[in-house]
């Protein structure tokens, strides 16, 4: 009886155990599932996450790379300018100023590596105001080149009015100088009536004319002068006695020394006078000459100069004389 009873308690007490390993499986395996689709959702997540970002890598790269060629654009406006604002220069360094500090921050923000979307907005933002420095000073350059270019025209015109004065008054000079060298030419005296006579003086005084150069004590020299067009005043008339030896005569009384010809140079005069003239009126001159010895026989020249020029010329012949002359 004992050996039927011990099985059936057995097998009543094995088969809760059972059931209970049975759900900790189950709840495992379900557990376990959650954990692994929890995992692909992540998974899933992570991947969009990572997705987007690279989506947004790329079009801040791309805008970068537009940042980047608007800026190569408008340095190369820029660029363009440089051979025409090169002699405008000192006239637009503030512009230049303004444009280089623009430049640098354009520059600072695309050489980031990693420049965020505000900083590239930033940039856009300083190309358009770079661009728009840039049209100004186009603009300044146009108008600076307009009135350089107005002046250079005034210019030439000022050097070509200042070159044609300039002739006109060289022109103006050599005829006023031709004119000065006609009218000094001109206004020479003119010598007439030369007179020249050899005078004896007696010892009681009286004075006589004489041939014979031995009694010659003088001689009387006459002549006029005139000009019509010469100015009233006081003019020096020299006049030169050449003796038969053709040299000329000195005379220390008379003041002899020597004055300029035009044609001759220098020479030596016997007589300096000082002629008071009118214009148009005829002037008598008249003076005594005796060199302080007895006169030779032979020819006696006498020239008269005024103005560098000989105006006059007349000879006196003087004789021997005869035994009782």
């Amino acid at each position: 009886m004992s050996d039927s009873n011990f099985p059936a308690a057995t097998t009543t007490s094995s088969a809760p155990r059972s059931n209970y390993k049975n759900g900790i499986i189950a709840a495992l395996a379900v557990a376990l599932v959650g954990v692994g689709g929890y995992a692909i959702v992540d998974k899933n997540k992570t991947g969009e996450v990572i997705h987007q970002q690279e989506t947004t890598i790329a079009k801040v790269s791309d805008e970068k790379s537009d940042i980047q060629k608007s800026f190569d654009g408008s340095l190369a406006r820029l660029d363009s300018l440089g051979t025409v604002n090169t002699s405008l220069e000192s006239k637009l360094k503030d512009k230049t100023s303004e444009i280089a500090k623009t430049k640098n921050q354009i520059r600072s923000i695309l050489n980031k590596k990693n420049a965020t979307a505000a900083e590239l907005a930033k940039a856009k933002t300083l190309i358009a105001d770079l661009n728009g420095k840039i049209t100004g000073m186009q603009e300044e350059i146009a108008k600076l080149t307009q009135e350089n270019q107005s002046l250079t025209a005034d210019k030439v015109a000022l050097t070509a009015d200042k070159e044609k004065l300039t002739t006109d008054l060289n022109t103006t000079t050599v005829i006023k100088q031709d004119l000065e060298k006609k009218v000094d030419v001109a206004s020479t005296l003119n010598a007439s009536n030369i007179a020249i006579t050899a005078i004896n003086v007696k010892k009681n005084g009286k004075e006589k004319i004489t041939t014979t150069a031995k009694r010659v004590d003088k001689l009387v020299i006459s002549f006029d002068v005139n000009n019509r067009i010469i100015q009233s005043g006081m003019t020096d008339v020299y006049v030169v006695v050449i003796g038969p030896d053709g040299k000329p005569i000195s005379a220390e009384k008379l003041g002899s020394g020597t004055f300029t010809t035009r044609e001759d140079g220098d020479k030596a005069f016997t007589a300096k006078l000082p002629v008071d003239l009118e214009t148009s009126k005829k002037k008598n001159v008249e003076f005594a000459f005796a060199p302080g010895q007895s006169f030779q026989k032979g020819s006696y020249t006498i020239q008269i100069y005024q103005n560098g020029f000989k105006i006059g010329e007349g000879t006196r012949e003087l004789k021997k004389g005869g035994l009782f002359s």
